[in-house]
């Protein structure tokens, strides 16, 4: 029997950030970054399946836009934009935040603005650092964040991982504090156990999970009256895209399950209620 959501139930946030396959950190040795534009673009098959998947269903989401994107493909801001999403920044070109330093966030947060704003949308209040390389190592950012404006921030993942993560920060919503101000930090969604927080709130965890293992967790995050962070890219919706002959690790990070992400998107959708951060935060009283 299909699961019916209830409007009682708590509302989670939805987000994508907006990229291409060849632009993940998981497959950046194959495609060098001068070669992208000779690279045959494949963002609007997951653009188009994720935008009706939402409108099916009636929910919001958080699309985190890199510039890079937006430039070239400006019909997709504009289209999330007539549709009533929220556009947010991903910054430039997904470089790590341990790559460019504060000068260089800086300028690529302005050249994402620029990109965005030519594109229809309005200056954005929220970012997503590439692949969560917002780190103690990386602190220095919400001083930029902070001075550029922006309310909130998704770039924290509260986990142990070889290339991000902050172990032991706050899971749910919380507040930082940085030079001149403070920006709301809205994590992606873990679960507590064994006195860690372990991943589930999307990506690659998501298509290697078990989907009642994610609904689960959902629900405990609802007992516990907290609000969830959910994300998915739109490459993750194209399963007949290029295989790149990458290793074996870099493959299964990256094709595993991949015809599995809108039927298992379409089951959340109908089971709970999803908007964007903006939203949930907003209903939160964090903005």
């Amino acid at each position: 029997m299909e699961s019916v959501k209830s409007t009682t139930c708590k509302l989670h946030a939805m987000s994508f950030d907006v990229e291409e396959y060849f632009q993940v950190a998981n497959l950046s040795a194959h495609f060098r970054r001068e070669d992208w534009d000779s690279v045959e673009p494949r963002i609007d098959i997951g653009m188009e399946r994720i935008l009706r998947s939402l409108s099916h269903h009636h929910a919001h989401a958080t699309f985190f836009f890199l510039g890079w994107i937006a430039e070239r493909h400006p019909k997709w801001v504009t289209r999330c934009l007539e549709e009533g999403h929220e556009v947010a920044s991903h910054g430039y070109e997904h470089l790590f935040l341990q790559d460019i330093g504060p000068a260089d966030l800086d300028c690529d947060l302005e050249r994402t603005e620029q990109a965005l704003a030519a594109a229809g949308a309005p200056r954005p209040i929220g970012f997503r650092a590439s692949t969560f390389t917002l780190t103690r190592r990386t602190w220095w950012a919400f001083d930029t964040l902070v001075r550029r404006g922006y309310s909130y921030d998704s770039s924290v993942h509260p986990i142990r991982h070889p290339v991000y993560g902050v172990p032991g920060f706050d899971p749910g919503i919380s507040r930082v504090e940085a030079a001149g101000g403070s920006v709301v930090e809205f994590p992606v969604s873990t679960y507590p156990f064994a006195g860690r927080n372990l991943p589930f709130g999307g990506g690659g965890y998501f298509r290697l999970l078990p989907l009642s293992v994610t609904r689960a967790a959902l629900r405990s995050l609802e007992r516990a009256g907290r609000a969830g962070a959910f994300y998915l890219h739109p490459w993750e919706f194209d399963p007949q895209q290029p295989r790149i002959a990458a290793s074996a690790t870099q493959r299964f990070r990256h094709y595993l399950n991949l015809e599995r992400t809108l039927p298992r998107l379409e089951r959340l959708l109908a089971e709970f209620r999803f908007g964007s951060l903006r939203e949930v935060l907003a209903h939160e009283g964090w903005l």
